[in-house]
Formats: C-alpha cells, structure tokens, sequence
C-alpha cells in the first residue's frame, strides 16, 4: 500500500526538524544521524498511520531529547510511549531557520496535517496526494471522503507550487494533480450510482462490477473506497443505507 516505501523530510537549521517518524527501521535511523548527529530536535507526524508514526518509540530511544507533535487522535497517539504536543491547523512551527505552518487536510485520517513554507510556496503534504495513483480513504477506519474532497480545495487556494509527498515523486505541478483527483473521485461516484440503478445493493456487489480484474490483496481497499462515496452520497441525501445495503433515495 506504500508503493516503494515513505518519505520522511529532515529540514536543517537553528531548528532542526523531522517530517515524519517512518517505521523505526535501522537505514532510517542512520539517515537521520547523517544529517545530525544530535538527531531532530523535533518530529512532526502528519497523521497516525503507522507508517508515519511507529518510528517514533526508535527516534525517542536514540534522541531522548527529541520532541514530538501532531494532531490529536487520542485512540491512535495512546498507542506509542511518547509525549504529542498538540498541533491545531493554523499553528507556527519553527523549522530549521524558518517557520511552517500546519494545514488540517482531513479525509484521508482525522488528524491528517500538511505542513506549508509559505516562502518557497512548498507544501509537504504528507499522504493527501501521490503521483501515478489515488489516496485510499479509509471509511471505516476514520476516512471521510466529503473531508477529503475538502481538503483538496484547501490545498487549491493555497496554490503551492510544489508538494513534497510521503510516497512518490514531488509534485510539481499540484493544481493539475488535484484537478485529476477531483474528476476521477467524480467519475467513480457516477459509477457506484449506475451500480445502484442496476439493482446492486451491497458494497460487496458494487465492487465487483466496478473494481474488475483487481488483485485480491487490493479488494479491501476498493471496499473501503466504495463504503467512502457511499457515506458521502448518504451525507447528501442521494442513498440512505437499509441493513448492510445501500438504496438510491427518490427524486
């Protein structure tokens, strides 16, 4: 699900300041130390997803000074033996010899953040967008895809010129990305509707007509992407749910 692995992004300076915790792993560890030896004064985690925040007991074991912050998800932080201070959107944080400000961009998880320089107008934008495939929202797991859509015009009005992801390539042209976003979100919300109109009921139903061919390992994931629009069409008064199925509401 992580493609070829995370991206984590060291900023150096009075402020030294890490970008993601990883996973703990050895190599991650040692690239950090290549970039100070002291290691991070302070760890921002843009969301609780493990792979952005289970290195966080590794960083804290070899940095014991380092300081950690997020955006509360109390269900999710109370499972890692640091301390969060609290991240709220619109909050100053110093980073290497300038300041980022934190952007909530929920959707994708209730607590995700990017973090914008607004200098450079570069937004590192953690797992709200990815070059050459599309953002899961995890439905039953505190994704919401009305947020997500949300966040993607909060992004848009910033109009950064440059996100730096925590998979995949930087994105250089991020308007044009999150336009494509937009539409292909669109174009699949039309799908699960047709699905509705030909009589599919359940989220297992829709998709199988919609997600053809998919590997199987994927399949939760396409379930967790139809249960998104689903909620969102309900939020909208075009579906209503009738045990464990979905009905397209009358006009």
């Amino acid at each position: 699900m992580t493609g070829s692995g995370n991206w984590t992004y060291f900023v150096p300076g009075r402020h030294p300041l890490l970008i993601d915790a990883g996973v703990g792993v050895a190599t991650h560890l040692e690239a950090i130390a290549e970039a100070r030896d002291a290691g991070p004064q302070r760890v921002l985690v843009t969301h609780a997803h493990g792979d952005h925040i289970n290195g966080v007991s590794a960083i804290a074991a070899r940095w014991p000074a380092t300081r950690f912050a997020k955006m509360a998800w109390p269900d999710r932080d109370a499972a890692h033996p640091v301390r969060f201070a609290p991240l709220a959107h619109g909050d100053i944080v110093a980073a290497g010899d300038d300041d980022l400000r934190a952007v909530h961009t929920p959707g994708h998880a209730p607590d995700h953040l990017c973090f914008w320089h607004q200098p450079s107008r570069t937004l590192f934008s953690g797992d709200l967008l990815v070059v050459g495939s599309t953002v899961v929202i995890p439905a039953t797991l505190g994704g919401s895809l009305r947020e997500y859509l949300q966040s993607l015009q909060t992004v848009l009005d910033l109009d950064p010129v440059r996100l730096l992801p925590a998979h995949g390539p930087p994105i250089t042209d991020p308007a044009a990305l999150i336009h494509q976003y937009v539409a292909h979100r669109l174009a699949r919300e039309q799908q699960i509707l047709a699905a509705l109109d030909a009589g599919l009921r359940s989220i297992e139903a829709i998709v199988g007509r919609i997600y053809v061919g998919l590997n199987e390992p994927l399949v939760p994931m396409a379930r967790e992407s139809v249960r998104a629009h689903l909620i969102k069409l309900e939020e909208e008064n075009v579906v209503v749910p009738v045990n464990e199925e979905w009905v397209r509401m009358s006009v």
